[in-house]
């Protein structure tokens, strides 16, 4: 990977656009792992997750693991989903995050020296290009050995450094041993009316505690 040791660092997670890049290529996020690996590669000031909260409803699926990644070292980033009906009659719900994405890279930029973005949507480029303008390199981690591939061209041409997700998956992968039934993943819509899967839950069954981070 391409960090310096002293360099400013901040992680950037789509957290849907994450989630289902490492279920493309067929594992799933210890998030204490990947947080542990850009902090013993640079300067980790601070990582911030991205995801849309379904309200009102007796169970949230996604509502576990958002609980234990705030209590271990993440800053997160959540607003409701909005539920529309299509075309067809079809419930839909919506939940994007690329505006509060982009509003935090660029308010973050002034005290960073390297920003990790973890997705793979095209509609990043400029964001990216607005930041490398305030002297920030920018590394973007996806994965183009998925079918498709999940990172959009102009994205990866944009960015100072492409990191495959598949490269590092030994380093950030969850181990199976052991593992419980997976519970039931509730599905919303992007602005591109898209489906994207909430996160997986499985960290959420660890202890939470408050980092010394």
């Amino acid at each position: 990977m391409h960090f310096y040791p002293q360099e400013r660092t901040g992680l950037f997670i789509d957290g849907a656009n994450l989630y289902s890049a490492a279920r493309s290529l067929g594992f799933d996020i210890d998030y204490r792992k990947l947080l542990s690996v850009f902090a013993d590669e640079s300067r980790l000031v601070r990582a911030f997750y991205y995801t849309a909260l379904i309200e009102n409803e007796e169970y949230s699926p996604i509502r576990p693991l958002v609980d234990w990644l705030d209590y271990n070292g993440y800053t997160m980033v959540t607003k409701p989903t909005k539920e529309y009906t299509d075309a067809s009659g079809r419930r839909k719900i919506k939940g994007n995050m690329d505006i509060e994405l982009a509003i935090d890279v660029l308010e973050m930029s002034e005290h960073l020296d390297h920003v990790v973005l973890f997705s793979g949507d095209g509609d990043f480029r400029r964001l990216v290009e607005a930041v490398q303008r305030k002297g920030v390199r920018v590394t973007v981690v996806s994965t183009v050995k998925s079918q498709p591939p999940m990172i959009a061209d102009e994205l990866r041409r944009q960015a100072d450094h492409f990191l495959e997700l598949q490269d590092f998956q030994a380093k950030i992968a969850r181990s199976h041993q052991d593992r419980p039934p997976r519970p039931q993943q509730a599905r919303f819509e992007d602005d591109a009316d898209e489906d994207d899967d909430y996160e997986d839950l499985d960290e959420a069954e660890v202890t939470p505690r408050r980092p010394n981070y």
